[in-house]
């Protein structure tokens, strides 16, 4: 498989790459890409035939959108790709409470200044990057499908968010006859599976495309970093102060990037490329989002799309990865269903 194995994100008319490029890293100090190694990373995934951009306001204080916003207009590709954004995050203006937030207010100053940033008119995707615990629903689906409607943005997404609300959105977006979210961009990964508890079921129920970010958990899964007491050496954008770390550092990852590690030394490829390859696998998931900081990453992360694990395989990365047990979903069983149904075994529709 190529970056040209085209496939529509959701259930829209969206065509995008297998691998989305994620550009959190452009212009960002310390862990990031000087500029020279953003524009070429950069380009060396669109002549490959990657068509999907992924960046946000904050990233780099927007220096992440300038960036792209140069490097599209120097080629005159705005046509072919499909450029995503995001906003939420507040611009940073001290004690002005609407620099952020999903309200129309901050919504559309943050879009003005994205297009500014991008050198574009419209926007293919707009994220919603978190959801914000204040802003209705209502007015959210609103905001956005008016933009829609005016032609600045073309499709929109939720980014972060509880699946209860992608659920309302959706429906309440169907029931109205009115632009509907087509994605979810969360974080999935073998370290980090919680969203097939609700989100993956929610999304296939809706038609709705998963885009995971940090895909390898911030290059933990790439073998950056070996265990030492509580802790880990190795340098990368887990280490140092990064509270994530802490989060990635346990006793039941290290144990699954054991045998991420037998998986790969199986299949003769780098870990990356292996855990790549088993995020792709999962049904539901159409677009991972790569964090690239360096061209060699780039390369080493397109090789994953020529992986096809073995159903063994598969198998033990997910059994040394699988979720802890939680209510209610030990409820739904087979066993619970051949139970409800007299002893009969009841398979639904789809």
């Amino acid at each position: 498989m190529s970056l040209t194995a085209f496939r529509t994100l959701g259930r829209s008319g969206l065509i995008v790459s297998p691998l989305a490029l994620g550009t959190m890293t452009f212009g960002t100090p310390r862990w990031g890409a000087p500029d020279e190694v953003s524009g070429s990373i950069f380009h060396t995934y669109v002549e490959a035939g990657g068509n999907f951009i992924d960046t946000a306001d904050v990233y780099a204080k927007g220096r992440s959108e300038e960036l792209i916003g140069s490097y599209i207009a120097d080629r005159s590709l705005r046509d072919q790709l499909v450029l995503a954004t995001k906003f939420t995050f507040h611009s940073g203006e001290p004690g002005n409470p609407n620099g952020g937030g999903n309200g129309r207010k901050n919504m559309y100053r943050a879009f003005e200044r994205s297009l500014r940033r991008l050198r574009t008119d419209y926007i293919d995707l707009y994220w919603m990057h978190a959801w914000d615990l204040v802003t209705p629903v209502e007015e959210v689906l609103q905001s956005l499908g008016d933009l829609v409607r005016a032609g600045k943005i073309r499709y929109f997404g939720f980014s972060d968010v509880p699946a209860w609300y992608t659920a309302k959105a959706a429906a309440l977006a169907t029931a109205h006859g009115i632009p509907a979210p087509i994605a979810l961009q969360l974080e999935y990964s073998l370290t980090e599976r919680s969203i097939e508890r609700e989100h993956l079921p929610a999304a296939r129920d809706c038609g709705l495309g998963i885009c995971p970010w940090s895909p390898l958990a911030g290059g933990f899964l790439a073998g950056k970093y070996q265990r030492e007491g509580e802790g880990a050496t190795g340098q990368g954008r887990l280490s140092g102060s990064n509270p994530f770390g802490n989060q990635k550092f346990t006793d039941r990852n290290w144990r699954v990037l054991n045998s991420l590690r037998t998986v790969a030394a199986q299949v003769e490829r780098p870990l990356a490329q292996v855990a790549l390859a088993w995020v792709s696998a999962q049904s539901g998931i159409t677009s991972p989002i790569l964090g690239i900081s360096k061209l060699e990453q780039l390369h080493d992360n397109l090789d994953s799309l020529d992986i096809r694990l073995t159903p063994e395989q598969l198998q033990m990365l997910n059994q040394s990865s699988a979720l802890d047990p939680a209510f209610p979903y030990g409820i739904f069983t087979s066993e619970v269903n051949r139970g409800i149904f007299g002893g009969a075994t009841v398979q639904g529709w789809g």
